[in-house]
């Protein structure tokens, strides 16, 4: 299965949007549709299962770490507020029919801070307790939690699978992102079977953030690790326009990626295909 985030064209995500996108989305031959749960409420759950369905199209979801959510480092009422998010990611998850929610589940995106080697351990200690509640309330819906290691521009808590492993509860799955892999694993490859089952959903770029495929990434390598571990949900291309400034600064996008934000859609469509059949 091969699906696309919203975000290529848009942010944050309205009903309008998706209306507009989802029937062009199908019409190119893409099977899920990413939709980012940037705020409870920018669009309607129920209103975008209806038109997935309608349209043949599955779901994944994921979510988003903006200053003010917090797992780790910060006060109680911040991370149960976080946790509380997290939850409702989940509920939306089950009314769109998303088997995973999908994300940096443990700082904000740009908070970084240097560590000791036990100021680590205790981090990841407490980023265990407090996904615990919302992985099992996720595991309760039949939704997975997946955690995704960002490159260290944009933390320092969870760069690599490794990492992962080992601060996150074993019922807890990992999120991967080839844009971020390219950064800061050694050896794409060998960390796709280092996460092995634990794999819970895989986004997809170029190394610029562009359509994959146009890019110096071992995809032949990567997509054989992909099956060898027996991942069976999408490979969803994660890209940003640069049209939009919220976005295109937080996501570093300085320079169009694409001669256009759909052919940087179809062109991934039409490279992943290759690796997938």
């Amino acid at each position: 299965m091969i699906g696309v985030n919203t975000w290529v064209w848009v942010s944050p995500l309205t009903d309008e949007a998706l209306t507009s996108l989802a029937p062009r989305i199908a019409e190119w031959g893409f099977d899920v549709v990413e939709l980012p749960v940037e705020h409870p409420g920018d669009w309607d759950p129920g209103r975008a299962a209806a038109l997935l369905d309608g349209l043949g199209l599955g779901a994944s979801v994921v979510l988003t770490m903006p200053p003010g959510r917090e797992l780790v480092a910060a006060s109680p009422e911040c991370v149960r507020d976080t946790q509380d998010y997290l939850r409702h990611c989940v509920d939306v998850a089950v009314t769109v029919g998303a088997p995973a929610v999908s994300g940096p589940a443990y700082s904000s995106v740009g908070r970084a801070w240097r560590m000791s080697g036990d100021e680590r351990r205790a981090i990841y200690a407490e980023l265990a307790e407090n996904l615990k509640p919302v992985v099992a309330y996720a595991a309760e819906r039949g939704v997975r939690i997946g955690v995704e290691p960002l490159n260290r521009y944009e933390t320092s808590v969870v760069n690599t699978v490794e990492q992962a492993l080992e601060a996150l509860p074993e019922e807890c799955g990992i999120a991967l992102d080839t844009y971020h892999m390219n950064i800061e694993e050694k050896d794409p490859p060998r960390a796709v079977r280092l996460a092995g089952d634990r794999i819970a959903h895989i986004q997809v770029c170029g190394t610029d953030r562009g359509a994959p495929g146009s890019d110096h990434f071992d995809w032949l390598g990567f997509a054989a690790a992909v099956r060898d571990v027996g991942y069976g949900g999408p490979l969803v291309i994660e890209s940003f326009t640069a049209d939009n400034k919220t976005i295109a600064t937080a996501a570093s996008i300085w320079r169009p990626l694409a001669p256009t934000q759909d052919a940087l859609a179809t062109e991934g469509l039409s490279f992943l295909r290759t690796l997938t059949t």
